[in-house]
C-alpha cells in the first residue's frame, strides 16, 4: 500500500501530466477555460502560464488563493458550482475549450457522489472537441475518456473528450 505522501505525488505528476497534455491538445481551440475550484490557485497559476488566447474562470466559493495564483475578479464565478454551473451555460453556451476540476475531499464515497451529481452540469458548457481534466472519475453521456499521457499515474486523474 502507497504513503500518503506517494498518492500525493502521484496525484501532482498525474495533474500537470494531464493539464499539459490537454491544453496542448486544445491550443487551437478559441473557447474559454475553465478551472473549477481555485484551492490555493497552484494548477490555475499552472495554466495561466501555458494557455495562451484563452480567458480562464475560476469556479469557486470563496478566494483563499495565494496572491500570485488569484485570477481578476472578472474571471472569478463565486459560489457554489451546482448552482453556477448552469447558470454559465446562458452566458458561455457549450464553448468551454478545457474544464479542470480538482474538487474532491477526503470520502472517495463522498468524491464520487458529488461527481455524478456535477458531471451533467459540465457536459452542457464542453466545446465539440473540448477536454474535462478531472481528480475523479465522472459520469458523462457524450464524453468519452482518453487514455491517459505517458507521465500520468492511472486512478489519480483522467481525461473526457466531448
Amino acid at each position: 500500500m502507497p504513503s500518503r505522501l506517494d498518492l500525493f505525488i502521484d496525484r501532482m505528476v498525474s495533474q500537470r501530466a494531464c493539464l499539459d497534455f490537454a491544453i496542448s491538445e486544445t491550443a487551437a481551440m478559441k473557447g474559454p477555460v475553465f478551472e473549477l475550484g481555485l484551492g490555493n490557485g497552484r494548477t490555475y497559476h499552472h495554466m495561466r502560464r501555458y494557455v495562451e488566447g484563452r480567458d480562464i474562470y475560476v469556479f469557486e466559493r470563496a478566494v483563499a488563493s495565494h496572491p500570485d495564483s488569484t485570477p481578476p475578479e472578472d474571471q472569478v464565478i463565486l459560489g457554489d458550482v451546482r448552482e453556477t454551473l448552469p447558470a454559465s451555460l446562458d452566458r458561455f453556451g457549450p464553448t468551454a475549450s478545457l474544464v479542470h476540476a480538482d474538487l474532491g475531499g477526503h470520502s472517495r464515497e463522498k468524491n464520487d457522489a458529488f461527481a455524478r451529481f456535477v458531471s451533467p452540469l459540465i457536459e452542457p458548457l464542453m466545446a465539440p472537441g473540448g477536454l474535462m481534466v478531472s481528480s475523479d472519475r465522472m459520469y458523462f453521456e457524450n464524453l468519452t475518456e482518453v487514455a491517459l499521457p505517458v507521465n500520468a499515474v492511472e486512478g489519480r486523474c483522467f481525461i473526457y473528450r466531448r
